[in-house]
């Protein structure tokens, strides 16, 4: 038996050549526009197409700006870098903010796909809340998300929206704002502008490739191996994966995005790992006492405590350590916990209300089988080259 549970940060069928060289072009591809649309005078009147390329570009150009924060030094893709799908590029339990020794409390959540994430809403049918940003679905919008991340003292620590406004008035790239968006004179407007271009850029085919093994394998164009089918088969049923990471058609874009969006406490226990718990007391003032209740936290509903938004499982490959508090180290410790943490192996849940052990923890699946399980995600991994004697 082939175990490939060492393989959850390295690259399938993919290299970090291959990956290295598509990402220099895109670069200096967009290099090139950002020159010349910041070297344009300003424009009252742009064309569709040009108009949504220039902001996805000036989008762009503030994801990558580490000037952005307070002080200068962190930008997006400190906690997002698009080699690890636009996660911890350390792979952190948590990820450090501007400020040494300022940490979150939940892991950094991929944002490939997320522009397809719906706004918070209760779901009669299914009795679960569904939809919303961060791990607990605070904000409804993607643009709201973007406010934690900014003004967050754990994160880039700016004051207010008047600080982060300054800044881009002194960023390289200001005049691209003035030539989108005309003169900068209401500070709320302005963020509200670059709001929307980060969005665009999060939007934009950078982060929504659909370019995995199991995309071309739907396209009729690769076919997955046997243990990879196996893991597939599994997925749909011994494991019941489907239940929460859906393999039904988005209704928006007819992709498969390996979610319901929905909320459960799967019963992961406190890592005792996360340096959260260390952190500045003015950023956790309960210290290690401090309890995450997730959901219920949000809408202060005792039924929701220890619930977190399925996430998708597409690029999980990069994505590690896993879970909201990053318990898991690896791919296959994820998977193993998810087919027998009922067992109690793996210690009591933070929350021992209102666990999903119907849908969870006792799917007896072999080891085997759970290295199926891994085989078939890791043909979610955006990126895919077909390599000799595949």
């Amino acid at each position: 038996m082939t175990n490939v549970s060492d393989t959850t940060h390295e690259p399938v069928k993919t290299t970090n050549y291959l990956r290295s060289m598509k990402m220099f072009y895109a670069i200096t591809i967009a290099f090139a526009a950002f020159i010349a649309i910041a070297a344009q005078p300003m424009k009252k009147k742009w064309k569709p197409e040009e108009l949504r390329d220039a902001k996805i570009e000036f989008g762009r150009q503030m994801f990558f700006d580490k000037a952005l924060s307070n002080p200068d030094g962190q930008s997006c893709t400190v906690c997002h870098a698009p080699k690890t799908s636009f996660s911890d590029p350390n792979h952190a339990v948590v990820s450090e903010g501007m400020v040494d020794g300022a940490f979150v409390n939940r892991n950094s959540q991929s944002l490939a796909y997320v522009s397809y994430i719906p706004p918070r809403t209760w779901s009669k049918e299914e009795n679960l809340w569904k939809g919303g940003f961060f791990w607990d679905g605070r904000s409804n919008t993607l643009a709201h998300q973007l406010s934690g991340p900014f003004f967050n003292p754990a994160e880039m620590n700016n004051t207010d929206t008047l600080m982060l406004i300054e800044e881009l008035k002194k960023a390289p790239y200001f005049n691209m704002y003035k030539n989108i968006y005309g003169k900068l004179k209401d500070p709320t407007e302005a963020y509200n502008n670059m709001c929307e271009s980060i969005v665009m850029f999060e939007s934009s085919e950078t982060f929504n490739e659909f370019s995995s093994k199991y995309d071309l394998m739907l396209a009729g164009k690769v076919q997955f191996n046997e243990n990879e089918k196996l893991g597939m088969q599994l997925f749909q049923g011994k494991a019941g994966c489907v239940k929460c990471h859906s393999m039904d058609p988005d209704p928006v874009n007819g992709k498969v995005l390996f979610t319901n969006y929905g909320y459960y406490n799967i019963g992961v226990p406190r890592n005792g790992n996360n340096p959260f718990y260390s952190t500045f007391e003015s950023i956790n003032p309960k210290g290690k006492s401090a309890i995450d209740l997730g959901l219920g936290g949000v809408l202060n509903d005792p039924e929701q405590n220890g619930k977190f938004r399925v996430p998708t499982l597409r690029n999980v490959q990069y994505t590690g350590p896993y879970f909201h508090n990053g318990f898991a180290t690896t791919l296959r410790e994820a998977v193993h916990f998810m087919n027998t943490s009922n067992n109690g192996e793996f210690g009591d849940p933070e929350i021992r209300q209102n666990v999903a052990r119907q849908l969870v923890g006792s799917q007896h699946m072999s080891p085997d089988e759970e290295d199926a399980i891994v085989a078939f995600l890791l043909t979610l991994t955006d990126g895919w080259e077909e390599t000799e004697g595949e």
